[in-house]
């Protein structure tokens, strides 16, 4: 696989949104009242709102992903056109209630949704995505046992990234005891961040006919990976001045990231309660400049831990499917991520 097809087109999942807003009043089951509504009322409803947002660029890679463990299972042969774009929705509306939950400012180079077109519309718009992406399930066109295994496997997802979020939101990273505080961040990154990279790659699998235990491969790279993905994300944001933004967002919001889990169990007690309590004082409104100062000088051997666990995840996967030519193409995929971060 070269590195052009590993690169996922935005443009695709704005053409499937046009197709859908104009196919829905064409619906079987849509009601002749909602069929008198006209396509203007709906593009400022639904349209509006997500054209812009969905073309924005990002990395792209879960879509991408999907299609790279169909041909894993299925060499040769071509993935429906919609496999993609199901993880992508998905991942775009997870953003934008992420971004209403975080309050952010922004997304993708620009302002976060709710900020462009209000909290209500955003909300309606992210929700939208989700029941969108369960609907492109079925122009999978996948035998009836195979869809309901992606069905479930969607609904364990979407559940795990749930409990994940919920753990992120409610846990407050100055107020956690040092001993727990690691084991909350592993598990809020493999429930938020891993299912949903989880579920892209078994998906693939799934759509490509794989087995049980091809699928169960999948989807456990998928959720290493997407813990890989997060770790650099937060590390991106201490020692990056250029994303020192969602290191500040992070810090407001009291976040248990990767840092804190890495400080927990590498910095003396004293050390890690006056990092806690300078972390209190930028909740309460001051200025995270210093305390990013401090978690950058006291992380150096991360980026190193984070490549073993990337590499670790991609033996466990070659050993897996270890006649595979697609992995060449996963790995030089990878190496471009793991730069891209930071």
């Amino acid at each position: 696989m070269t590195q052009s097809a590993l690169v996922f087109n935005t443009h695709t999942l704005l053409s499937a949104l046009e197709s859908e807003l104009a196919d829905h009043a064409r619906h079987p089951l849509c009601s002749e009242a909602a069929r008198s509504v006209s396509r203007r009322t709906w593009d400022r409803a639904i349209g509006e709102p997500l054209r812009e947002f969905l073309r924005r660029p990002g990395k792209e890679f879960r879509g991408e992903l999907s299609r790279i463990f169909f041909e894993m299972v299925s060499p040769g042969a071509v993935p429906p056109a919609s496999l993609p774009l199901i993880v992508e929705a998905l991942h775009a509306g997870s953003l934008v209630i992420d971004d209403i939950e975080d309050d952010a400012l922004e997304r993708r180079g620009g302002p976060a949704l709710h900020r462009q077109c209000g909290v209500p519309l955003a909300l309606n718009a992210g929700n939208w995505l989700y029941f969108w992406a369960s609907g492109l399930l079925a122009d999978l066109g996948l035998p009836d046992s195979a869809r309901r295994e992606a069905h479930d496997l969607m609904t364990r997802s979407l559940l795990d990234c749930h409990y994940g979020q919920a753990l992120d939101l409610s846990a407050k990273a100055s107020q956690l005891p040092r001993g727990e505080l690691p084991a909350i961040v592993r598990a809020t990154t493999e429930l938020k961040t891993g299912s949903l990279v989880a579920l892209a790659a078994g998906l693939g699998a799934i759509a490509g006919g794989g087995g049980r235990s091809a699928v169960d491969a999948a989807y456990r790279f998928g959720r290493e990976l997407g813990s890989a993905l997060q770790m650099l994300d937060d590390l991106g944001g201490i020692i990056s001045h250029k994303r020192l933004a969602k290191a500040e967002e992070d810090l407001r919001n009291d976040r248990p990231t990767w840092p804190w889990a890495w400080l927990a169990t590498s910095q003396p007690e004293s050390d890690f309660r006056r990092l806690q309590a300078m972390a209190t004082a930028v909740a309460g409104g001051a200025d995270a400049g210093l305390l990013v100062a401090e978690m950058r000088s006291r992380l150096s051997a991360e980026r190193g831990r984070i490549h073993e666990h990337l590499q670790i995840a991609f033996e466990h996967l070659l050993s897996a499917f270890p006649r595979s030519t697609a992995l060449q193409g996963l790995r030089a995929e990878l190496d471009r991520l793991e730069a891209s971060y930071v």
